[in-house]
């Protein structure tokens, strides 16, 4: 078999190759790439199979997918409180238009250029922003630093060919002394608000308390006069019945023929009886001798003429 048309089939097999190497281009999903001849701006390549002239270079790639950029920095409040500030920043080219990505391709000489400019904005944005805040108001105010950082990118980032869809502050720190201090004055206030809050607390308490013993007391006067005003009705009736027995008694005697004399003796001799039960082991000096009852009826009848009340 004669190799010549073989090789000359190989040979022209690998010279189609090398010619479509050169002649077509492949760009990734959500790429574009920038086409320049002789150093200078031509056309854009979008995604797919594209082709090239072979005076035409491919000088640069961009991806219009979202990047995402960690910053670090540090930041002096009004009242010289130090805040460190740890921030995350999407982005993208602004578009997908040729003049767009004229912009980002050519507006710096590397990516690391660009994200150099763009991290030292954002840094000056929030820097300016805190400067004019006191550090106790710092913590409460993210959306207001992100809405003015992102305010002041907007429009200088747009002229570079980006856009910041996205700004988060992640987080932020005070140094040692500054947390310490906050602490402190955190503790104080709850310490000072539970102190109020003991003191109403007590205030309530003793005036609950007040209000309860006087209520009492007032309770307790009403009852001690009731009870004295029905103490008073009942030693008067208690009076009034023993008078009303005395007369029906003394009526007995007079008419039996008895002296009265011996009713009141009664009394008195019932009067030292009681007296001698309740006398609780204490010596009571009485007058005991043969002539006693006749000077004590002499005694009666001598208090009842003093009052104006006549023998019977």
């Amino acid at each position: 078999m004669n190799p010549g048309p073989v090789f000359s089939l190989i040979v022209a097999l690998f010279f189609a190759i090398m010619v479509a190497r050169a002649l077509f281009r492949t760009v990734p999903q959500a790429t574009v790439a920038v086409v320049t001849v002789f150093g200078k701006y031509h056309r854009i390549m979008r995604e797919g199979l594209n082709f090239k002239l072979p005076w035409e270079r491919l000088g640069y790639r961009l991806s219009l997918q979202n990047r995402a950029l960690q910053l670090e920095f540090q930041a002096i409040t009004q009242d010289q409180a130090n805040v460190k500030f740890a921030t995350m920043v999407l982005y993208a080219v602004a578009a997908a238009e040729e003049d767009a990505i004229k912009k980002a391709v050519f507006s710096f000489a590397t990516a690391q250029e660009f994200q150099l400019a763009l991290q030292r904005t954002i840094d000056g944005s929030i820097r300016q922003f805190v400067a004019t805040t006191k550090q106790s108001d710092i913590l409460g105010m993210r959306a207001e630093i992100v809405e003015h950082t992102k305010k002041n990118l907007d429009e200088v980032v747009l002229n570079w060919g980006y856009v910041v869809r996205d700004i988060q502050i992640t987080d932020m720190t005070f140094d040692k002394e500054v947390i310490d201090s906050m602490a402190r004055v955190v503790s104080s206030k709850n310490l000072l608000a539970a102190a109020s809050n003991e003191g109403a607390a007590l205030l309530v308490k003793r005036t609950k308390d007040a209000e309860a013993e006087a209520a009492y007391k007032t309770i307790g006067a009403e009852a001690d006069r009731k009870a004295a005003a029905l103490r008073g009705e009942g030693l008067a009736l208690f009076r009034k019945n023993i008078a009303a027995g005395m007369k029906e008694a003394a009526e007995s005697l007079k008419e039996a023929g008895v002296d009265n004399k011996f009713l009141l003796f009664l009394e008195y001799t019932d009067a030292l009886k009681y007296v001698a039960d309740h006398a609780q082991g204490k010596v009571i000096f009485m007058d005991n001798g043969a002539t006693a009852p006749s000077r004590v009826v002499q005694g009666i009848y001598g208090m009842l003429s003093d009052t104006g009340t006549t023998s019977p």
